[in-house]
C-alpha cells in the first residue's frame, strides 16, 4: 500500500467494505489450503450477520468461540464486530470448569465450538444458567451460505466487540472489553509517523499461529484484515508449522520467547530460508538476550521487533525497533522499547506520581487502547484505570533518559531479600544461558536470615545433568551475588496456565505452607 493512501477505518465494517471494494480477489484467510479473498469473506460475514440475527443476537450481546485458531472463527468475530456484538474466544486448554465460568459471567446465548470441542461444549453449556445453544463451526459456515445478507447498523468507536479474558494467575479471569478504538486505535498515528513497520504491501501476509484467545492471536488478525494483507491461520503453533509457513511466503508473525526458543532450535532451522519473513514480533514474557542473539543469528534478513503490551491495552502500545537489536548484543535489546506513536508511559511511585528516570516503579499507560474496563468488574476496572484514565499495569519497570522501558517483573512476583528488591526475570535471564537448562523460572521461598531468598526452579535439556553449585556460580558471574540463587530445584515440567504463562504460585505454594504470611 503506497504510504499516502492509508485508509482510515474506524470499524470493522469499514474495513470490510473497503477492501471487499479495493481487493476483491486478494486472499483475506488462508487454512489447511482454503484460501478466502476479501470479496467471499464480506459477503461471508454479511451472511453470518443474518445467521445471528436469526438467533436473537443483537448489538451488545456475547457469543463464544471454544476451538483452535480456524478461519470460520476469525469471520464469525469481524460478523459479530459488523453488527456490533461481542465475541469472546475461550481457551481450549482450560478446564470445563473454567469454561463454564466464562460462559456463565458473559451470559453468552451462542457457543460456536470448533469440531474437536463440541462434546465438551455441549457438555458445558448446559450446566451454565444462559444454557447458550451449541452451533458446530464448520456446520456455521454451511447454514450461513443459506442467507440472504440482511440489515445492520455498525457499532460506534466506543462499542466493545471483543472480549477477552485475562489469564487470571490468581482467582478468576476477567472479562477485559476491547472497543473499536481500541483495536485500530493505534493504527493512524503509526501511519502518521512513517514506521516502517506500520506498512504492508499487498502480497504481505501474517502467521497467526498464537492462540486466538489471545490478543496475540486475534489481534493479529485485526492488524492483518485493516491492511487488506492474508491471514495465514494455524489451528495452534508448533514449530515445524512455523517454519514451513516461512517458507511458503508468511512475511509477518508475533511469537513469544518460549515458541521462538522451539523455532529456533528447531533441527529444520538450519536448512530454514528465512528470506521471506521481514518482520518477526515477539513479546507477551521477559526475552532473556541470549536467546535474542540466538533468534537474530538464525533469522539474518528478518527485522525484529519487541513489542510490550497486554490485554488491557488491546495489545502493543511500545515497540523496539529493528535498529535497536543487534547480532553481538546490546543494553537496549532488554528493554521494551519506547512507546508508540499517540501512547503516553510512566513509571509511577505508589503516589501514583511518576518517579525520576532510573527509578523503578510501576509502569502505567495513556492510549486509546485502554480497555474502557472489565466486564461487570467496576472495582477491578477502578484499581487497574485511575481517574485520570491512566492504565496502570501491575508491571515493576524503569525508564531511562532516552524514554525506553526495562521491565523488571511483575511487581507481585518481586522477592524482598535482606531488604534488597530481585526481581524474578532478571535472575531468569542471567542463567537462561546455562548450556544444560532449558527452562528457568525464580521464586522467593522464606528465608529466617533473609526474610526470603532466592530459589531456581530449573528444567534440564534433554541428556543433560543439572549441578546446583554450578548454577548458582554461573549466575553469580553474571548478576549480584544478592539476585543469585541460593537453591536449585531441578523439575521434570514447568507448570503453565492455558496462555503458556509460568505459574510461580505453584512453584511457590509448597515452601510458604504454614507460613504467616507470603512477602512476596
Amino acid at each position: 500500500m503506497a504510504r499516502e493512501a492509508y485508509h482510515d477505518f474506524s470499524n470493522f465494517d469499514d474495513i470490510m467494505h473497503f477492501w471487499a471494494k479495493e481487493r476483491p480477489d486478494g486472499p483475506a484467510f488462508d487454512q489447511d489450503g482454503r484460501t478466502t479473498s476479501y470479496a467471499e469473506a464480506d459477503l461471508l460475514t454479511r451472511q453470518l450477520i443474518a445467521l445471528l440475527r436469526s438467533r436473537g443476537i443483537a448489538a451488545g450481546d456475547r457469543i463464544a468461540w471454544l476451538g483452535k485458531n480456524r478461519d470460520i472463527y476469525f469471520m464469525l468475530y469481524i460478523a459479530a464486530a459488523r453488527m456490533g456484538a461481542v465475541m469472546v474466544p475461550i481457551g481450549w486448554r482450560l478446564a470445563p470448569r473454567e469454561i463454564a465460568y466464562i460462559l456463565t459471567d458473559t451470559g453468552a446465548k451462542l457457543l460456536f465450538a470448533d469440531a474437536d470441542f463440541i462434546d465438551t461444549a455441549h457438555s458445558v453449556a448446559g450446566d451454565v444458567p444462559a444454557n447458550p445453544e451449541v452451533i458446530e463451526a464448520e456446520a456455521a459456515r454451511t447454514a450461513a451460505a443459506g442467507f440472504e445478507p440482511v440489515d445492520y447498523t455498525p457499532p460506534g468507536p466506543h462499542d466493545p466487540v471483543l472480549q477477552l479474558y485475562t489469564s487470571g494467575t490468581t482467582g478468576n479471569p476477567k472479562g477485559a472489553m476491547l472497543t473499536n478504538t481500541n483495536l485500530l486505535g493505534l493504527r493512524n498515528a503509526g501511519n502518521e509517523a512513517g514506521l516502517d513497520w506500520n506498512f504492508y504491501e499487498p502480497d504481505d501476509c501474517m502467521l497467526v499461529a498464537m492462540p486466538c484467545a489471545h490478543i496475540g492471536g486475534t489481534g493479529l488478525v485485526n492488524i492483518a484484515i485493516a491492511n487488506g494483507v492474508r491471514s495465514l491461520v494455524q489451528a495452534e503453533f508448533s514449530p515445524v508449522g512455523v517454519l514451513e509457513a516461512i517458507e511458503a511466503g508468511a512475511t509477518h508473525m508475533f511469537i513469544v520467547p518460549a515458541a521462538l526458543q522451539m523455532v529456533v532450535q528447531h533441527p529444520r532451522a538450519a536448512s530454514t530460508d528465512f528470506s521471506n519473513l521481514k518482520y518477526l514480533m515477539y513479546g507477551a514474557a521477559p526475552m532473556p538476550l541470549e536467546l535474542l542473539k540466538e533468534a537474530v543469528r538464525t533469522m539474518p534478513t528478518t527485522r525484529f521487533l519487541q513489542a510490550y503490551g497486554m490485554t488491557e491495552t488491546a495489545g502493543t502500545i511500545s515497540i523496539l525497533p529493528p535498529e535497536d537489536h543487534s547480532l553481538e548484543g546490546n543494553q537496549r535489546m532488554r528493554s521494551a522499547g519506547k512507546a508508540c506513536p499517540a501512547v503516553s508511559i510512566e513509571v509511577r511511585g505508589p503516589d501514583n506520581r511518576e518517579v525520576p528516570r532510573g527509578e523503578i516503579g510501576e509502569v502505567c499507560i495513556l492510549s486509546p487502547t485502554n480497555t474502557p474496563g472489565y466486564w461487570k468488574l467496576p472495582e477491578a476496572t477502578a484499581k487497574t484505570i485511575d481517574p485520570d484514565g491512566w492504565l496502570h499495569t501491575g508491571d515493576a519497570g524503569v525508564m531511562d533518559e532516552d524514554g525506553y522501558v526495562y521491565i523488571q517483573d511483575r511487581i507481585k512476583d518481586m522477592i524482598i531479600s535482606g531488604g534488597e528488591n530481585v526481581y524474578p526475570a532478571e535472575v531468569e535471564s542471567a542463567i537462561y544461558g546455562h548450556p544444560a537448562i532449558a527452562e528457568v523460572a525464580v521464586i522467593g521461598v522464606p528465608s529466617a536470615k533473609w526474610g526470603e531468598e532466592v530459589k531456581a526452579c530449573v528444567v534440564a535439556k534433554p541428556g543433560c545433568e543439572i549441578d546446583e553449585a554450578d548454577v548458582i556460580a554461573w549466575a553469580r558471574e553474571r548478576i549480584a551475588a544478592f539476585k543469585a540463587p541460593k537453591s536449585v530445584d531441578v523439575i521434570p515440567v514447568m507448570p503453565r496456565n492455558a496462555s503458556g504463562k509460568i505459574l510461580r504460585r505453584e512453584l511457590r505454594a509448597p515452601y510458604w505452607e504454614g507460613q504467616e504470611r507470603q512477602v512476596s
